[in-house]
């Protein structure tokens, strides 16, 4: 018994202890967090490293969202706000070595054009661009006053290059048969499933597509470095370029150490200046009584649900359907918001979550509040089919957009099976089509069934863009069938109303929404971001062996051929369960 009571008291002694130290912890995160901030230097040099990886968006949720990480667009906002900040002098960049995305870079290089053109000055310093890159890493720093690169570096800007897996031959060797049917010839998603090359209405889309992208970026990096746009198409078509070959060139203006330009861009500055990341700037206030701009994002794959994640080491769906839905219709209920900008980071998804955010826009326009769409780098399929119905549609030239058509069916996996010795047999009732997506092959009439399905929800996608976009079913019809394009392409083709970045947007929902020119608005993000307190609340209890694993899985996860590989196996197994598809074809761009 004494014994018994000793460990009693042991018990609740120590969990005194551990009350004791959660309160401490949560009193000196509380007094942090509250303390005032370090005063404001008075001149500052904001910087932006270019090789860090940043969402379009900042997460909502996970290991990201306790940490506060800035999305690409919060890190325009800041650099729009700095341009009035009389403390800001300037901006020093750290190019990046292996590329930032085309879109990306081009959105980039308007805010810095605009940053200049307040009066401050921006030194960017690279290292080097490597692999098959293409022209963003250079595109994303051209607009900078002066550009530096490291001595015995070299510069990768050959062109652009698109890669895609196939996977028809393994499926052949282990007797997979592919019954994905896309909806039209352009629709090439599918065609990793079906076929072992490009087919020629895919090479011609990609190639179209590659042609845009590389000829804007020659146009954009000739007009900011001053020289003749065949000229520079020769010299970086010709292959890689020494740095001493890049500054002769004037591609570049000076050979230097990151530290040296660092130096230049304080020094520049004025005495006593300091360097502030650009990710932690905090821009001056904007009035409390300042009108009310919302921005809603979605990003990544659009699913059907909520945005609940299963494990707080990765972010939940960025674009679910309810959580997406609410936000637009949240935005729409609050009186003091003028207008909606609708960021847009998607290669598509589920047409069923799709319809649902495409509704949830016309509820909100029917009480009278304007949408506008921004385009990032992906608004294609799905991304394109919550988008149609906006007020306007904004898109860099370089987004890559458009593929309105669909694909659904299954995989055959009865014939793999076989190989192993596992067999097959069924017993069903309700009909010819109730076993149509067991293991085997379809019939002739559940392929016809499943045809005609998907012929139906092709007809409403086409449906959708002709009533958001003032066009008939046959003027759809002929820029879909799944083909993907340009924002400058998609342009011409009605398919956008105007080249311009996340800024543009804020600009255009302005106008629409009654906001005078010279007024600042207040942007409230939806759906709401989380604090760190929040975000933590969803961490504690996770074990370090949970911890570790988590982060070897990431690691893996991150790699860009394995994520397309996962992206792949994800979209392939909803379609395989029955699901219809709107997903653009899977581009990885180099």
């Amino acid at each position: 018994m004494k014994t018994f009571f000793l460990s009693m008291a042991g018990a609740f002694a120590a969990m005194l202890v551990f009350i004791l130290l959660m309160v401490s912890f949560v009193v000196v995160l509380i007094a942090g967090a509250t303390s005032s901030a370090p005063p404001k230097p008075d001149k500052i040099v904001l910087s932006l490293d270019l090789n860090a990886e940043y969402p379009d968006q900042s997460p909502v949720g996970g290991l990201a969202a306790f940490s506060q990480t800035p999305g690409f667009i919060d890190l325009l906002t800041k650099l729009k706000a700095a341009e009035t900040d009389d403390s800001v002098k300037g901006l020093y960049v750290r190019g990046a070595m292996i590329g930032v995305g085309s879109s990306r870079a081009e959105e980039l290089r308007q805010a810095f054009h605009s940053f200049r053109d307040s009066g401050k000055f921006i030194i960017a310093h690279t290292q080097g661009t490597y692999g098959m890159s293409g022209p963003s890493a250079l595109r994303s720093i051209t607009a900078a006053d002066e550009i530096w690169i490291q001595p015995g570096t070299d510069l990768f800007a050959t062109g652009v290059t698109f890669e895609t897996e196939f996977l028809k031959g393994l499926f052949d060797k282990i007797d997979v048969t592919s019954e994905i049917y896309p909806f039209y010839e352009y629709k090439n998603a599918p065609n990793t499933y079906n076929e072992t090359a490009y087919t020629e209405p895919h090479r011609e889309a990609m190639t179209a597509l590659a042609e845009s992208i590389w000829n804007v970026s020659l146009r954009e990096i000739a007009e900011d470095r001053g020289i003749p746009v065949d000229k520079l198409k020769a010299e970086l078509e010709s292959g890689p370029k020494t740095a001493q070959q890049v500054i002769d060139l004037k591609i570049m203006d000076k050979l230097g150490w990151p530290e040296e330009a660092e130096d230049a861009a304080k020094e520049r500055a004025g005495k006593d200046a300091e360097l502030v990341e650009l990710a932690g700037y905090i821009a001056p206030m904007v009035s409390l009584k300042a009108p009310l701009i919302a921005v809603v994002g979605g990003e990544g794959a659009i699913v059907t649900g909520g945005a609940e994640g299963g494990s707080p080491f990765s972010s939940p769906p960025a674009f679910a359907s309810d959580a997406i839905a609410r936000a637009i219709l949240d935005a729409g209920d609050n009186d003091k918001v003028k207008a909606i900008v609708f960021r847009v980071d998607s290669p598509g998804g589920s047409p069923t979550a799709s319809d649902q955010i495409w509704r949830a826009i016309k509820r909100v326009q029917e009480n009278g509040k304007p949408v506008v769409v921004s385009m990032g780098s992906l608004a294609a399929s799905g991304g394109y089919y919550v988008s149609a119905g906006a007020d306007y549609i904004m898109a860099d030239r370089s987004t890559i957009t458009g593929s309105i058509g669909i694909f659904g069916g299954k995989f055959a996996l009865e014939g793999a099976f076989n190989k192993i010795g596992v067999t097959f047999d069924t017993v069903s009732v309700g009909g010819e089509f109730a076993d149509a997506y067991g293991t085997g092959k379809f019939t002739e009439s559940q392929e016809a069934e499943v045809k005609a399905w998907l012929k139906r929800g092709y007809d409403r996608f086409l449906g959708i863009v002709g009533d958001g976009r003032g066009m008939t079913y046959d003027e759809v019809n002929e820029i879909a069938r799944g083909r993907v394009w340009s924002g400058e392409d998609a342009i011409s083709k009605g398919l956008v109303d105007e080249i311009g970045g996340f800024m543009d947007a804020i600009e255009k929902a302005k106008e629409l929404g009654g906001i005078e020119a010279d007024v600042t608005p207040r942007l409230t993000y939806y759906p709401r971001r989380k604090s760190g307190f929040e975000a933590l609340e969803s961490i504690f209890g996770v074990s370090e062996e949970s911890a570790k694993v988590a982060y070897m899985l990431g690691t893996v996860a991150n790699d860009d051929r394995m994520q397309v590989l996962l992206e792949e196996m994800t979209a392939a197994d909803a379609a395989n369960s029955g699901q219809m598809m709107a997903i653009g074809p899977r581009i990885r761009e180099h």
